[in-house]
């Protein structure tokens, strides 16, 4: 008789993706992905490759359902400070109103960048240009308008806008209260000031 799964495989990849966000790839086990999904290992490796396979689904899942979906609402404010500013309010919220303090599931990853494989890293790397990019629309917006000075370096500041994003996504996790990642919100309007 053929093997048939009896579980929905996003259910799983959903499950999954919230074990590896909350305990990042290397400390994740087999058994920490069975006992969070509820299937047996078989059953599991019978639908996926194994752990690698399965973590390139959830980072995928969680960098369309986080990122991608967050900067499609964000490239729809009119105003380009207002969206810039929005973005670093709400990475500020989502720190703070997290109580496993998990930070971002991509830039978690980035932090063990050379031990990850190139498809795990190309999906570090376009998130990240992808950010740089929507900063740099941003600023560019913000010179035709006169809403942000010419003297603002469009790549360099959406650079440095990503690197405040990263700081704030890991000091977040923890290292940080709630004022001191306000101040990095601000710090990140007075870059395009």
């Amino acid at each position: 008789m053929p093997w048939e799964k009896s579980f929905d495989e996003s259910d799983v990849v959903d499950c999954a993706m919230r074990v590896f966000w909350e305990k990042g790839y290397a400390s994740t086990s087999i058994s920490d992905i069975t006992d969070a999904t509820g299937i047996k290992r078989g059953s599991l490796y019978n639908a996926f490759e194994g752990k690698h396979d399965l973590f390139l689904k959830s980072l995928l899942k969680y960098d369309d359902e986080q990122r991608r979906q967050r900067l499609r609402k964000l490239e729809s404010i009119d105003d380009p400070r207002e969206a810039i500013a929005t973005f670093f309010d709400h990475i500020v919220k989502d720190s703070l109103k997290d109580p496993a303090r998990r930070g971002c599931l991509v830039i978690n990853t980035s932090l063990d960048y050379p031990q990850h494989d190139e498809e795990v890293r190309k999906i570090v790397d376009d998130a990240f240009r992808e950010l740089t990019d929507f900063f740099e629309r941003a600023i560019r917006r913000g010179h035709e308008r006169g809403e942000i000075p010419q003297t603002v370096e469009p790549r360099p500041t959406a650079k440095a806008l990503v690197a405040l994003l990263v700081g704030l996504r890991v000091l977040g996790r923890g290292a940080f209260g709630k004022t001191a990642l306000q101040q990095i919100a601000a710090q990140a309007q007075r870059l395009i000031s």
